[in-house]
């Protein structure tokens, strides 16, 4: 499995569980797994997808998500399609047919398809090997995401029973968990929870203060990197990406509310790296698999800690360190609670408003933010208590100690004096000695604490307040006005004169604490920026999003080693045999050309590590892995083992094999490989397509040949070719 993970996908290790998933499928059991966004989900059914027999069958409900998935599995030299509601009846024919013929390897399916007796009876007729259910929570009513169409995936459980099933989901509460078993009738599930935390994530939480002036100065510092703006309303995201062009921000809006094929085409241009920034309501997001947005921004309070964990988790897929940053006021949950009280029914509302003041409470945390979310999706604390998670603004900017016991008195009183009938605001404009209207309506000018703390700034007032609530001196009433009332502690604060410190607040507008970037290559800057051009141009040849030629960290990787050999270029994360054939000689012609104008050397990659594998060749003997792996399968070959037989025996990849064979006539040697020469029609139409193309690189012809030719065979076939 590590070969094929070389092989298709680049990488030389597992990430956490992927291994232990992967295992527990090949064993041909149901698996069910709950792994965060970024966390290398779609990798546990595309890998063994590869080694078992027949098709694997991917359910998803998200159609542009489908298109990424498949046209980066094509990248990769994996045969795959997608059936949803964006193909012709001509072209979901075709799939059909190519399906049937097992010329596909993973099929990825809408869920709605299934509603169809004409489409089941088609899938009757494959030969499944293995059925993945993505974002597997849409099928409980338990789910922040509750899709009906999900309901019908008991009739392919019921259509293959003996088959293994995998349902994958990046947020679900024990509850959830238990019903996805249930609707999917898994059988002896084994569940593998990962962990919740995303150490590449930093979060921040700002004050909504001077929030756009704040937004600008942020985005100056992400200039050319992929950014998502999360709004409350449709209104909010016209108005900012407006505002953003005017200054000179690549930005657009998405929402529901625009014409499906704006969407689209904005959604395209944003993961092709056409456009920086996405202003966008939660509309945007669920069928997104771009893997280097370095920033998220709330510019509004999310409703819910899962929702908030989710879109914060569409920053940094590719493991480097990204920002999360929400600007928060208390006065946003006024808009929130305006549509949570039309709700009719107590027990959901009541429910909604549970989610929503948890949300709050994250907000106001005046400790680890990190541990909050972990203990939030029963993790625990990461942490211990006092410790530093270096990755969000609580840990990042500790604060001072400051004598609270005045204000705190001052803030109490006024609460009291007012009869605890009002909100945060009012009690701010009473401190302060505001002729606001209200104010004075109810004679609250008269009182003693009118004007109390007027040099005192509402943002320090808000700040206090939140503290005296966190420490439980006050409290809010569960309604929607949020009226503060003085707690039972707070009573005896006054009563007794007690002394209270607080922590310093902390208002500087800008972040400016520069997070550490853990584990991070001190990479050649102008380098990158060549790369990232060079990627951009095969992208668009390709029509297909720059992420799929090299991740960012790849590029990273180049920049700093500097590979300008075959070799080393295979060495880099992310290099697979068929990007390497494809993009590995321009790549390495430009790192090459500014290595040699800058004096740069080359740095040696330290290799994967490798495993003792024992093989029994013909003679029955045993032999190890040892020394020159091309010997052993020069032994086999001389044995007259085909290909597979070679692949299966050594548990390697065909397309290894293949490599050995190169490296031996590239060497000079001489061997009789009658015996896997392909038929000489398809040998034939191979060296037609390496005539009309004009050069010897394999993607150009595996262009123009299509999918009824893998890049192994056109490979094999260069190499009696080249020996003609």
């Amino acid at each position: 499995m590590l070969t094929l993970l070389k092989t298709y996908f680049g990488f030389d290790n597992f990430r956490p569980l992927q291994e232990e998933i992967i295992d527990n499928i090949l064993k041909q059991k149901d698996t069910l797994v709950l792994m965060p966004t970024g966390g290398g989900k779609s990798l546990c059914y595309q890998l063994p997808a590869l080694k078992l027999n027949g098709l694997t069958l991917v359910i998803s409900p998200l159609i542009s998500l489908m298109k990424d998935q498949v046209d980066s599995l094509k990248t990769n030299g994996i045969s795959a399609e997608f059936i949803n509601s964006s193909l012709a009846l001509p072209e979901i024919r075709d799939i059909e047919k190519k399906s049937l013929e097992g010329k596909i390897k993973i099929l990825y399916l809408a869920p709605e398809r299934l509603a169809s007796s004409g489409f089941q009876t088609f899938l009757k007729k494959l030969n499944v090997g293995l059925i993945a259910i993505d974002e597997a929570h849409c099928i409980s009513e338990w789910g922040h995401d509750f899709r009906p169409d999900y309901r019908n995936l008991k009739a392919i459980r019921q259509s293959f029973p003996a088959i293994p099933v995998v349902a994958l989901t990046a947020t679900a509460t024990p509850k959830v968990r238990e019903d996805i078993i249930n609707q999917l009738e898994l059988q002896k599930a084994k569940v593998f929870i990962s962990s919740f935390n995303r150490p590449n994530l930093n979060y921040f939480v700002r004050p909504k203060r001077r929030t756009f002036e704040n937004l600008v100065s942020i985005l100056q510092k992400y200039k050319d990197q992929p950014v998502i703006i999360y709004c409350f309303s449709r209104k909010e995201t016209e108005n900012i990406a407006s505002d953003l062009r005017e200054i000179g921000f690549d930005a657009r809006a998405y929402h529901a509310g625009l014409p499906s094929e704006k969407r689209q085409k904005v959604q395209e241009k944003f993961i092709r790296d056409k456009i920086q920034i996405i202003v966008a309501t939660i509309a945007f997001g669920m069928g997104i698999d771009k893997p280097d947005v370095r920033l998220v921004v709330h510019y509004s309070l999310p409703k819910t800690i899962e929702g908030y964990y989710q879109e914060t988790g569409r920053a940094g897929r590719d493991g480097l360190s990204s920002d999360c940053i929400l600007f928060y006021s208390y006065g946003d949950t006024v808009k929130h609670n305006f549509f949570i009280n039309q709700i009719r029914d107590h027990t959901e509302k009541s429910n909604i408003q549970k989610k929503l003041q948890q949300m709050v409470d994250y907000c106001e945390q005046k400790t680890c933010r990190r541990n909050y979310l972990l203990s939030y999706f029963g993790e625990g604390s990461l942490l211990e208590e006092k410790s530093n998670c270096q990755g969000c603004d609580v840990c990042l900017t500790p604060r001072e100690d400051f004598d609270a016991t005045e204000i705190a008195q001052k803030i109490l009183s006024a609460i009291l004096k007012t009869d605890e009938r009002f909100g945060l605001t009012h009690i701010i404009n009473v401190l302060k000695g505001s002729h606001n209207k209200r104010v004075l309506e109810w004679g609250h000018d008269k009182l003693s604490v009118y004007g109390i703390s007027n040099k005192v700034s509402s943002d320090e007032l808000k700040y206090v307040i939140d503290l005296l609530v966190g420490e439980g001196l006050l409290g809010r009433s569960a309604d929607s006005y949020k009226t503060l009332y003085v707690a039972s502690k707070g009573r005896i604060f006054l009563k007794q004169k007690e002394k209270l410190t607080l922590k310093k607040p902390h208002f500087e507008d800008e972040i400016t604490t520069e997070v550490k970037k853990k584990g991070a290559l001190d990479y050649d800057e102008v380098l990158f920026a060549k790369l990232r051009s060079l990627r951009r141009e095969l992208a668009d040849d390709l029509r297909v999003p720059p992420f799929m030629v090299f991740g960012d960290t790849a590029l990273q990787q180049m920049s700093f080693y500097f590979p300008q050999s075959t070799d080393s270029f295979r060495r880099i994360s992310g290099v697979g045999e068929g990007k390497l054939e494809r993009f590995g000689k321009v790549f390495i012609d430009l790192i090459s050309s500014y290595a040699k104008e800058n004096n740069l050397e080359e740095k040696i990659i330290a290799a994967p590590r490798t495993f003792e594998k024992k093989i029994k060749p013909a003679n029955g003997r045993s032999l190890k892995r040892r020394g020159s792996t091309y010997s052993i399968t020069r032994e086999l070959l001389l044995q007259k083992k085909t290909i597979e037989e070679i692949a299966n025996l050594r548990q390697i990849a065909p397309g290894t094999v293949i490599n050995h064979i190169e490296k031996f006539f590239n060497s000079g040697e001489t061997l009789n490989l009658s015996h896997i020469a392909l038929p000489p029609d398809r040998l034939e139409k191979i060296q037609e397509a390496f005539q009309k193309t004009n050069q010897w690189n394999l993607w150009p012809v595996k262009n123009l040949l299509g999918e009824e030719f893998s890049y192994d065979e056109i490979r094999l076939a260069r190499i009696f070719l080249t020996q003609k």
